[in-house]
């Protein structure tokens, strides 16, 4: 496997655990080989709290918006790239959605990285193959290793998406997938945003721009929590203090979540169908890496 070292920019297939340039080595935190060691514990601001991880862990099995969310993005995998052999996901958090994807692909090589390792433990309670790795993902050491690449609700949080793109490119292999979700519209920014550290909200066509500069072509993008849209509005219409923490417009009670999860699945049904909505809450995209 081809590694590019983190420290020097070496590439090198004779990387095991240390680089035979610069000899920077992978450290162990906590039973997870850290790339970025230096990072692991940070947060409060930088990128993520992580000690909001055990509020989603907690949050996510059973909230309708988690669990919509998996159910298109299990559909968006095996609909345009099947089987893949080689899976990883960038930022992975608890491993909510790392853990469908183990159990639809059983025999598939899974990765999933995290910045912190706070999310990682909660991760490695969920999955029971995946190999789980502390890194940076603005460095993202693997060169033409997987098949697709997943990152869900992460560019957000991160000022050089740009970067973190052009990575995710040298980590696929050739025509390798890639599936995006990002929250849409600045115009729906709010508290809640600024609690789960968020850096911006997306318009289609800044992450679609983005992407394809990165390299890619775009093989469908529609925004999704579309039907719900007038309701996320009026709840920042109606928000009289800052939210406290990122989960805050999540915690509903049991009727609503029923609600919401059906109609979730009739906005998902006309997804797979091929309507695309152009607005919504969040934003699914789906692309290909290009030769250059």
């Amino acid at each position: 496997m081809l590694i590019k070292c983190p420290a020097c920019s070496v590439e090198t297939d004779e990387f095991l655990k240390s680089c035979p340039a610069c000899g920077f080595s992978v450290a162990s935190i906590d039973g997870f080989d850290a790339w970025a060691p230096e990072l692991a514990r940070s947060g409060s601001g930088d990128f993520f709290d992580p000690e909001k991880f055990k509020d989603l862990a907690a949050l996510e099995d059973a909230n309708f918006w988690f669990q919509a969310r998996n159910e298109l993005l299990l559909w968006a995998l095996q609909h345009y790239f099947g089987k893949p052999e080689r899976y990883a996901e960038i930022g992975c958090g608890t491993g909510y959605v790392l853990r469908a994807v183990e159990q639809a692909l059983p025999d598939a090589a899974i990765v999933g990285t995290e910045l912190f390792v706070e999310g990682l433990k909660y991760a490695a309670q969920r999955c029971k193959r995946a190999k789980l790795v502390q890194l940076d993902a603005r460095k993202i050491p693997w060169r033409n290793s997987f098949d697709v690449v997943g990152v869900f609700d992460v560019l957000e949080h991160i000022e050089d998406d740009k970067g973190v793109l052009e990575q995710i490119y040298e980590s696929l292999v050739s025509e390798g997938g890639l599936l995006i979700t990002v929250p849409q519209h600045q115009w729906l920014w709010s508290s809640v945003d600024e609690a789960a550290c968020h850096v911006r909200r997306y318009s289609a066509s800044e992450l679609e721009n983005k992407v394809k500069a990165a390299g890619f072509e775009i093989l469908r993008s529609s925004s999704f929590v579309s039907l719900l849209l007038p309701m996320m509005v009026a709840a920042r219409l109606v928000q009289r203090k800052p939210a406290s923490d990122a989960a805050a417009e999540l915690r509903i009670n049991k009727q609503l979540n029923w609600l919401f999860r059906k109609i979730m699945s009739v906005e998902f049904s006309l997804i797979w169908h091929g309507v695309n909505f152009p607005l919504g809450g969040s934003r699914l995209l789906i692309a290909r890496k290009r030769s250059r």
